[in-house]
């Protein structure tokens, strides 16, 4: 009886200590200091000053290269990834979040082993783990915008890629309605629309991690039906899965992470005018 007393008073005053930090929630127990309105806002005073990225090919075909949840520290997965990615040539990579733990010195080695754009156009968005420990400015300082579109431009048809900032758990009003403007906007005018997120919106296993909001979760799914968009892309359960909702493909990825048993990331290609994809573990 007493030690189970011991335990709930350490769980109390855990409670405490977090709750003075402004650091506590209850669906993912630490999150960063700013809402997803205010990283929203950042983003966009930053996509105002750059342009978002089109990617010119020269062929029908590409590839992209998509990890999440390499949860940096270790750097043998992600070296690897990178290395896979330069060698075979991709477009870009795109890394949907939980890269660090969100401390300044592992955003400083996951930075460190990034190439430069000249040889690999990467793209990051954050994930829960990455706003951690005040992780917000950190992911700013470094990679600017957490939403955001790029695009790429065969020479017959151009394609849409839009990335997404669910690391605090919700899209918030303000990124959910340029979203929709996006979609209003521009959808009509690409072959293909693909969406990456960090929060993957369908679960096949009860987890602590955290979920995506009801409501949200509800949008998301109508925006997807509305405007057909393709494939929606996340990590954040560190499980592969794939799931089919009317003409949108759900993928869920392995974690990237090196202690992880069936590490791995997802390869997304157009060829011949159609998406392909795969599964690929270490």
């Amino acid at each position: 009886m007493e030690t189970g007393c011991k335990k709930i008073i350490c769980w109390l005053l855990l409670f405490v200590v977090l709750a003075a930090c402004e650091k506590l929630d209850m669906r993912g127990l630490i999150i960063s200091y700013e809402s997803a309105n205010q990283r929203f806002d950042q983003s966009m005073d930053w996509n105002f000053e750059n342009p978002f990225k089109e990617i010119t090919v020269t062929v029908e075909d590409y590839t992209i290269y998509v990890m999440a949840d390499c949860h940096v520290g270790g750097t043998k997965n992600l070296d690897f990834f990178l290395d896979e990615a330069i060698q075979n040539n991709v477009v870009a990579a795109v890394m949907a979040g939980d890269l660090t733990s969100g401390h300044a010195e592992d955003y400083n080695t996951f930075q460190q082993h990034l190439p430069g754009q000249e040889l690999l156009t990467s793209f990051q968005i954050p994930g829960n783990h990455d706003l951690w420990f005040d992780g917000w400015k950190h992911f700013y300082s470094l990679f600017g915008s957490s939403s955001y579109l790029f695009t790429v431009k065969t020479p017959d048809a151009s394609d849409l890629y839009i990335c997404l900032d669910t690391g605090g758990g919700t899209l918030g009003s303000n990124q959910l309605d340029w979203l929709k403007d996006i979609l209003e906007t521009d959808r009509p005018n690409y072959r293909y629309c693909i969406l990456f997120t960090h929060n993957n919106l369908f679960r096949i296993r009860h987890t602590s991690s955290t979920n995506p909001v009801v409501d949200e979760l509800q949008a998301l799914i109508e925006l997807c039906i509305k405007h057909q968009i393709d494939v929606v892309v996340a990590g954040h359960d560190h499980l592969k899965n794939e799931v089919i909702l009317g003409n949108t493909i759900h993928i869920t990825m392995d974690a990237l992470k090196d202690d992880f048993e069936q590490a791995g990331y997802f390869n997304l290609s157009i060829k011949q005018g159609k998406i392909e994809y795969e599964f690929v573990n270490l």
